[in-house]
């Protein structure tokens, strides 16, 4: 008998172990949702309770006064069932700390308790209080469950509502058998058959209510997975929509940028052309004439290549957008390409009236393309020039300095006009940045930071001291 019994519960803390194996291994595949701690420690606690239990029974001597291992398993069951009225509880809001407390109470007055019964009272009292405990647990944890499912439909809280159900009419049978049995039960041979099935069958309905509990959790994390889905279908359609916004803004900042790039082209084009027309002119006139001399001759025709060679340097500059092509390069001084700009520029200047200050300290060579620098620094002495064409300060000046600094040099444009408005500021290296300029801004701020930053190095703005504009270009100091 004793060993029939003791295999009952051994049988069913093993299939309980799978169980929690099972559910074990599932939820830790799963990162979003984690299975209730309450329910997991009752689990745990029941399966020790069991093979404590079935352990016990297989060295038990008689049931009048059993082992100690008995109030130690009694006490797992009571914690195990504490547990899963907390896990119940947990449903319909957040365990307060003084029902904690007070549970954790209750535990050491039922060890108390069950140990005093163990040493003096008998079999029929103890397995009476624990129906009697059992009994009362069961009605609370089904009129939480009943309350949750109120609120929140479930198949599987419906399940384990039942089970408990079951577990409750088991444990007041149990109370009956024990009520109308008049022999007093000293040996495990002496308990009543019916009072073993209700308790073998009480542990099996309390194993499909732990199943129940696995299941309420598997269906959370199918629900979570569904939301997950939808939800990650609708960022899916989202970032589709987004994409297509964004082709389309594309789309029409392409044909935007192309016009603004046709009209910076054809801006910048225009001096070198239209300086080629007014020589081509003159040379017709004096042809006309006959009274072109050779020193005129040569003077005209130099001109004419040297505006070819700037409008050939502007297309080259303006095509290294597109490329990232190895740059051809040469050590230069930046204090002659600055000379050159400056003679291309000086017709403008003396009609402008506008006092050019040089301070070119700096004695090092840089490595770069000779002819995109040079439109650099042309492009932001002629956005100086334009500037100053509208300002109304008495003396217009235009400065151009340069600096040996660490790793580099460093060359400032400066000039005392209107400088930048505040709104322009944040975007003004940009390519659609506007300008109230009607001639435009050249070749644009935007492809100066590009052509210097090909070159390793950097050019910012700020205002200037005293009113105005001050550009600094950084370039890369020559390496041997």
């Amino acid at each position: 008998m004793k060993l029939l019994i003791a295999l009952y519960f051994f049988i069913l803390a093993t299939i309980q172990l799978g169980l929690l194996l099972g559910i074990y291994h599932f939820h830790r595949s799963q990162t979003d949702l984690r299975p209730n701690r309450y329910w997991m420690s009752s689990l745990v606690t029941n399966i020790l309770a069991l093979l404590i239990f079935g352990g016990g029974i297989l060295v038990i001597q008689g049931l009048e006064r059993p082992e100690f291992n008995f109030t130690v398993a009694n006490s797992l069951f009571y914690i195990a069932a504490i547990f899963q009225l907390l896990f119940c509880k947990s449903l319909n809001g957040p365990i307060s700390q003084r029902m904690q407390y007070g549970f954790a109470l209750s535990v050491i007055i039922f060890v108390a308790t069950f140990e005093f019964l163990r040493a003096y009272g008998n079999y029929e009292i103890r397995t009476a209080f624990m129906c009697v405990i059992a009994a009362i647990f069961f009605s609370w944890q089904i009129a939480m469950l009943r309350h949750k499912r109120r609120s929140a439909p479930s198949q599987q809280l419906m399940y384990l509502q039942y089970a408990t159900a079951v577990e409750l009419s088991l444990a007041l049978g149990r109370l009956g058998v024990l009520g109308s049995t008049t022999l007093t039960i000293s040996q495990v041979e002496q308990i009543p058959q019916l009072l073993i099935l209700l308790t073998i069958a009480q542990l099996v309905i309390n194993t499909l209510s732990y199943i129940a509990l696995g299941g309420y959790w598997a269906e959370k994390v199918a629900l979570a997975n569904t939301k997950s889905k939808s939800e990650n279908d609708d960022i899916k359609a989202l970032l589709s929509e987004r994409e297509s916004l964004i082709s389309q803004l594309l789309k029409a900042n392409k044909t935007a940028a192309t016009g603004a790039l046709s009209a910076s082209i054809a801006h910048e084009l225009n001096q070198p052309l239209g300086a080629s027309f007014l020589n081509i002119q003159f040379l017709q006139k004096k042809l006309a004439e006959g009274s072109l001399s050779a020193e005129q001759n040569q003077e005209v025709l130099a001109a004419l290549l040297s505006d070819n060679q700037r409008a050939a340097t502007i297309i080259r500059s303006l095509r290294s957008i597109f490329s990232d092509g190895k740059l051809d390069i040469e050590q230069v001084e930046l204090g002659e390409l600055i000379e050159t700009v400056l003679k291309i520029t000086k017709p403008e200047i003396q009609s402008k009236n506008i006092q050019v200050i040089l301070r070119l300290s700096s004695k090092s060579l840089v490595n770069v393309h000779r002819g995109e620098i040079q439109q650099v620094f042309l492009n932001l002495i002629n956005n100086a020039i334009q500037a100053l064409d509208i300002s109304t300060v008495a003396l217009r000046t235009l400065k151009v300095e340069s600096y040996d600094v660490a790793g580099g040099i460093e060359l400032l444009v400066i000039d005392n006009g209107p400088g930048i408005p505040a709104e322009t500021k944040s975007h003004l290296f940009e390519l659609l940045a506007g300008s109230d300029k009607k001639s435009g801004m050249g070749l644009g701020l935007w492809l100066c930071e590009h052509i210097i930053s090909r070159h390793g190095g950097r050019i910012s703005y700020q205002d200037a001291p005293g009113g105005g504009a001050q550009f600094t270009v950084f370039l890369p100091e020559s390496s041997e």
